[in-house]
């Protein structure tokens, strides 16, 4: 059944019947017993709109593209979870691309996303080149997690500074020095801004260079292990690894298993990036915890802003620490 069959059924306007079936009843003043009818004989033929001639009308898709680097991250699919959810409530589609952290498939990712049309863009980018997205600057398009300095581009992410600085303050004040530091990518303004708060934590407390370990190379669970193992062999290991995400943090606990070591007796963890599963193991595992639903809503809103030709901030929000049981106090 066609729109204008339905609207011929109930002796109703076209026009009408397509107001109430998009939701805009209230904007035109239609009566509540109207919209009713409508309804009633929409479900009733089972008639949906076509979507496709709607969107080619007002020139949109209503779909948002989403790309990430890493879907089998847990941050990553949380996130994906979130910005799902908010899209939904203003009906819209996610069409969802991982690059496996790599930027030829970020590249292919966006030539893909453009060639569907989608009507804006959330992107958590892998390197720290941003010509192409730049070169598509005409497609509203919002930063996630990651994002490029002294770049127009809006984003939204944590405070990774102070949340890395706060994570290292706290280990110093339970007497630990010799700590290590597990990054992630390295060219990534994430890692750079947590390196930098494990490097000014230190610095604040007169912790001598010699101290200041900086291993690892990517955020999966494998440099987490083979990082850790590496600074197990050392003659003077660390007492304490910061894990700069949560997969590194499970790396790491794998190893300290490996060698025979216990958590936090033989050495202490805190991971960046809280998961539900870490108040779960055992130890339980500290870690700061970034505020998840809030970068996926607020990013978002940001988006319907660009769509919608406002301007837009950029946004970073404040990280909350968890202590739990994985850090042991050294104090003699």
């Amino acid at each position: 059944m066609t729109i204008k069959e339905l609207a011929q059924e109930l002796n109703i306007s076209t026009t009408t019947v397509s107001r109430v079936l998009t939701g805009q009843e209230k904007k035109y003043r239609i009566s509540s017993k109207t919209a009713l009818r409508v309804r009633d004989g929409a479900r009733k033929h089972q008639f949906a709109p076509n979507q496709i001639a709607r969107n080619l009308r007002l020139q949109e898709t209503n779909t948002i593209g989403l790309i990430i680097p890493d879907i089998s991250n847990p941050f990553f699919a949380n996130l994906a979870r979130t910005v799902e959810i908010e899209l939904r409530k203003r009906d819209k589609m996610i069409l969802l691309c991982d690059t496996k952290d790599k930027t030829s498939l970020e590249k292919e990712s966006l030539h893909l996303l453009l060639g569907r049309k989608v009507d804006g863009l959330l992107v958590a980018p892998v390197g720290k080149k941003c010509d192409h997205f730049i070169k598509n600057s005409k497609i509203p398009i919002v930063l996630i997690d990651r994002y490029f300095k002294d770049q127009a581009i809006p984003f939204v992410t944590t405070d990774n500074y102070q949340g890395a600085y706060s994570a290292t303050k706290f280990l110093i004040q339970k007497g630990h020095q010799n700590i290590a530091c597990i990054q992630g990518l390295w060219h990534t303004s994430v890692n750079e801004n947590r390196i930098l708060g494990y490097r000014q934590a230190m610095e604040d407390h007169t912790i001598p260079d010699k101290f200041i370990q900086i291993s690892g190379s990517g955020y999966s669970i494998q440099n987490g292990y083979e990082s850790t193992q590496e600074l197990l062999r050392k003659r003077n290991r660390p007492t304490a690894i910061f894990a700069l995400n949560n997969q590194i943090a499970l790396g790491a606990m794998k190893a300290i298993k490996e060698a025979g070591l216990h958590i936090p007796e033989d050495i202490s963890l805190i991971a960046f990036d809280e998961q539900p599963y870490f108040e779960l193991l055992s130890p339980a595992l500290t870690a700061i915890q970034q505020p998840m639903q809030d970068i996926g809503k607020v990013a978002v809103e940001t988006l319907f802003k660009l769509m919608s030709g406002e301007t837009a901030e950029n946004r970073m929000l404040k990280p909350n620490f968890i202590e739990r049981e994985s850090v042991k106090s050294i104090h003699l």
